[in-house]
């Protein structure tokens, strides 16, 4: 979009609330007293002059008319003036303000909000289904991009923040299978700043700020939940298989070595073998090993 064609918040100064509201006040006070002391002439004397009715009349009629200039601004709050459909600045000054009453006022709050996507269905990287959700910190900056470069903002936020959490499910795999590789489990901080930034680029043209974006909701889709679960248990044993083979080997090599070191027997090949056979059977079996005791002598 043109940036000339973005409209920019502009500051509008105003009045004190508070000095209009005295001041208008004791106006029409002073001509309602003024009006009921020549009504009560015109009874005694029966005269007085018809403008002096209608220019008290007509100041009070004025005065009620400026009163409706009258607003207030609450903390974090900005009111946005139109006249005649044209913008004309914003009023971020707290507490009780006065304007031209013709102007328009529309109140923006710039308080920070949060919300949570629903729980959307999507494919990851890897083409299985998944369910996520995500949580949204966020706040105007801006009122005029707010009100006028959007016709809502709140349901343009909502929106856009599922359509960037629905693109970034399928720039990463849910489970990393390989070492460096980006996944949504795995790489929490990196996917959330992703997420906010991708977010972010979205809502700038409404005058909103995202300050913190996480994924609060992560699983794979009902239909495959079982499988994966399947999936990710073979790989746990395999990983603690791996793990229970590289220690058997090395108690096995430090068995043979200190063995040999202390001359507390002398084995050929064959025996060394059968003897690494046992040992391994022995520290990577599952069950606890049943001894056999050998009567004989080494070789029968």
């Amino acid at each position: 979009m043109n940036e000339s064609s973005i409209r920019k918040e502009v500051p509008r100064g105003s009045l004190s609330g508070i000095f209009m509201a005295l001041f208008l006040s004791v106006l029409i006070l002073a001509c309602l007293a003024a009006f009921i002391t020549k009504v009560s002439q015109l009874k005694d004397d029966g005269g007085g002059s018809p403008a002096i009715f209608l220019t008290l009349i007509a100041l009070i009629i004025v005065a009620i008319v400026m009163l409706s200039g009258l607003f207030g601004v609450q903390p974090n709050q900005a009111v946005a003036l139109t006249l005649f459909g044209r913008y004309v600045g914003t009023v971020r000054e707290e507490g009780l303000r006065w304007v031209n009453p013709f102007l328009t006022k529309k109140r923006v709050s710039l308080r920070v909000r949060n919300f949570e996507t629903a729980h959307l269905k999507v494919n990851d990287l890897d083409g299985n289904p998944i369910e996520i959700a995500a949580v949204v910190v966020w706040k105007i900056i801006d009122s005029a991009e707010a009100l006028f470069q959007v016709d809502n903002y709140e349901n343009y936020v909502n929106v856009q923040s599922e359509a960037a959490l629905r693109n970034l499910s399928t720039a990463y795999a849910y489970d990393s299978h390989e070492d460096g590789k980006m996944s949504l489990r795995g790489n929490t901080a990196d996917v959330a700043a992703h997420l906010k930034d991708e977010i972010h680029d979205r809502l700038k043209i409404a005058g909103v700020e995202v300050l913190e974006s996480r994924i609060s909701h992560l699983a794979y889709a009902p239909e495959i939940a079982a499988a994966m679960l399947q999936r990710q248990q073979a790989s746990a044993i395999v990983a603690a298989r791996t793990k229970i083979v590289e220690g058997a080997v090395g108690m096995v090599e430090m068995a043979l070595e200190r063995l040999s070191a202390k001359n507390v027997v002398n084995l050929d090949e064959e025996s060394k073998a059968a003897m690494v056979s046992n040992l391994l059977v022995v520290l990577c079996g599952e069950r606890s090993a049943q001894p056999v005791v050998n009567a004989g002598t080494l070789h029968h």
